[in-house]
C-alpha cells in the first residue's frame, strides 16, 4: 500500500498523522490504541467519541471480513484548531464492487451502484450484518464534514451535504476517509439506530471508574 500517496492525498501538511498497520490478530489491540489515543484529547465530546468508537471498529473489521486480504491500514490525525477529526482507513482487498458480488442478489451491480448500495442498511456479501457503513453514514450525516468512499475506479464524495459518484483515480481495494467535527454533543444511540449501547460499550472499555463518575 502506498503509504506515502496517501499521506499527501489525505493529510497534506498535517503533523503528527497517526499510522497503524493491523491484521486479523491485532486489530483489537490497535483498534484500543487508536480510540485511546483520541480519548487523551480532552476538546473532543465524550459522545462524539462514543459514538465514533463503534463505526471505526466496524470499519477496521470489515477489512477482515470482506477484503480478501490480511491487513488494513489505520491513520488519523485531530485539528484541535478546528475541532475536526481525520480518519482514513485502507485496505488493497478485492474491493466493495466484487465483495458484494459474492451475494447472488447483488451479482450484476456496477461499481458506482455498489458504492451507494454498500451505506445503506442490512447490505452485505453474506459474512456480515451489513450495518457498520451503515452506521458511519448516520454518523457523517450528523457531524461529518466530509466523507469520501473510494473502491475501484469510483469515489463516493459526501460534502456539504451533498452525495455523488465520481469516476476519478484507481484504488485496489476499499478507502475510507471521514472528517467529522467534534465540539458538537450527539446523541449515540441515534447514529447505531438503538440497536445497541454504543456509549455504554465505550464507557465500560474506554473510561476508568472514576472518569465515569466525573462525567456524571
Amino acid at each position: 500500500m502506498d503509504v506515502a500517496f496517501i499521506l499527501d492525498k489525505y493529510f497534506k501538511g498535517k503533523e503528527n498523522v497517526s499510522i497503524d498497520v493491523f491484521d486479523a490478530l491485532t486489530l483489537n489491540a490497535v483498534y484500543r490504541d487508536v480510540v485511546k489515543a483520541m480519548t487523551a484529547h480532552f476538546e473532543i465530546e465524550v459522545s462524539v467519541l462514543q459514538a465514533l468508537s463503534y463505526c471505526l471498529y466496524e470499519m477496521m473489521d470489515n477489512v477482515h471480513i470482506h477484503s480478501g486480504k490480511p491487513l488494513g491500514t489505520a491513520m488519523t490525525h485531530f485539528d484541535s484548531s478546528n475541532k475536526t477529526l481525520r480518519i482514513l482507513i485502507a485496505d488493497d482487498g478485492m474491493g466493495i464492487q466484487a465483495s458484494l458480488a459474492q451475494n447472488g442478489k447483488y451479482r450484476n451491480i456496477t461499481e458506482a451502484e455498489a458504492l451507494k448500495l454498500c451505506l445503506k442498511d442490512t447490505i452485505t456479501d453474506g459474512k456480515g450484518m451489513g450495518f457498520g457503513l451503515y452506521t458511519t453514514s448516520r454518523l457523517i450525516a450528523d457531524i461529518g464534514k466530509e466523507f469520501i468512499l473510494h473502491s475501484g475506479h469510483h469515489k463516493l464524495v459526501t460534502k456539504d451535504g451533498q452525495t455523488e459518484v465520481i469516476e476519478n483515480g484507481y484504488w485496489q481495494g476499499t478507502l475510507i476517509y471521514m472528517e467529522i467535527g467534534t465540539g458538537e454533543e450527539i446523541d449515540p444511540s441515534l447514529i447505531v439506530d438503538h440497536r445497541t449501547d454504543a456509549a455504554e460499550e465505550f464507557n465500560e472499555t474506554f473510561v476508568e471508574t472514576e472518569e465515569l463518575e466525573s462525567l456524571w
